[in-house]
């Protein structure tokens, strides 16, 4: 059923901002670039993006002081935790700044950011100064030939595994780690890398490969289940079912029997999640999006730049909010009709 009024939230006795099937707002993506430094296949083909390829302007990116703007309205409506992405997030200048911006807005519970990690041992230093305190990196396979095959620039995975090194040398906890799973590709280095996890402490995400944008190639039969992944790992390191940590979670967890640590599995393509999706993304060119399949985002920078007040911002972006009804993954497998042409993911991040 659904409903377009509030309920209240028990943990702080606010009303809770809900879509039409009873979403909360919960959880931000914050895309602060669309550039990357990778041209991983299942993201920015090579052969699409390539050096001649046209990134936004400078001009068109919002500026660290609408990002925090935008994202002080937003905690304000019920967001309580925020992602910093990209594209690679690493590769805007200063990005520590914004971190620093960021972190002490009132009523955030939990900001955090995805990298694939090449430029994070110089970074690290500044981003936890700055106040961040937990990160992800995306390492979809230890194996240095298929991670160069797979990144599309030919990078090893020593400097990923430096900067890893380097986050959890200076304190950041906990540290997960992302893998994208593609048959025939890295799937048959999955249970490798959940070792190299629970050795460390670190906590592994074998994720589905998605059909997320419309230049990767995707097709069903390159997808391994979760529950492939999930018995594989199984069989030599035994595994047993957790509850996940809140609502909203996208990641089903697994812990270790003899009680070393975790793996999670993101199945949006076998067992979507949509039911419990709390998210929403911005894009570097102010594009607000309640979707990670999205055909459409919702212009705010020319709203905050055309001279809106916070409370209009606020009286937009909750309309938008009120009236989503995402759940393109629940959907995708009764689609009988060409699918609709999707935001590409390296604008809106995973």
């Amino acid at each position: 059923m659904r409903a377009t009024t509030n309920q209240t939230n028990s943990d702080s006795h606010t009303p809770a901002l809900l879509d039409q099937f009873r979403r909360p707002m919960r959880d931000l993506r914050i895309s602060v670039t669309d550039r990357c430094n990778f041209r991983c296949f299942y993201c920015m083909p090579a052969e699409i993006y390539g050096e001649r390829y046209e990134f936004l302007p400078k001009p068109e990116v919002l500026t660290f002081e609408e990002i925090t703007r935008l994202a002080k309205i937003l905690v304000g409506l019920g967001v309580s935790k925020i992602r910093l992405t990209g594209g690679e997030p690493l590769v805007r200048a200063d990005l520590a700044e914004l971190v620093a911006m960021l972190a002490p807005i009132p009523g955030l519970e939990d900001l955090t950011l995805t990298t694939n990690g090449y430029l994070l041992a110089q970074q690290a230093q500044a981003l936890r100064d700055a106040g961040l305190r937990r990160l992800t990196v995306s390492l979809d396979t230890l194996d240095d030939s298929i991670f160069r095959k797979m990144n599309g620039r030919s990078f090893g995975a020593q400097r990923v595994l430096e900067g890893i090194r380097k986050a959890e040398e200076i304190g950041f906890h906990p540290i997960k780690i992302n893998a994208v799973v593609v048959k025939g590709v890295n799937d048959h280095t999955v249970v490798d890398l959940a070792r190299f996890c629970k050795e460390h402490g670190y906590i592994v995400r074998f994720i589905e490969y998605m059909d997320v944008g419309n230049r990767n190639g995707w097709k069903l039969d390159n997808v391994v289940p979760s529950e492939e992944v999930i018995r594989r790992i199984s069989r030599e390191m035994p595994l047993e079912p957790v509850d996940k940590n809140y609502r909203g979670e996208v990641a089903d967890r697994w812990r270790y029997v003899d009680g070393t640590g975790e793996v999670g599995v993101i199945s949006s393509v076998t067992e979507p999640f949509c039911g419990e999706c709390t998210r929403l993304r911005l894009s570097p060119d102010g594009k607000l999006y309640t979707c990670l399949f999205a055909t459409i985002g919702h212009d705010l920078k020319a709203t905050i730049r055309s001279g809106a007040t916070d409370d209009e911002l606020k009286e937009r972006i909750a309309g938008l909010w009120r009236l989503r009804t995402d759940r393109y993954s629940e959907e995708r497998t009764s689609m009988t009709t060409p699918l609709p042409r999707k935001v590409e993911m390296y604008q809106i991040g995973g």
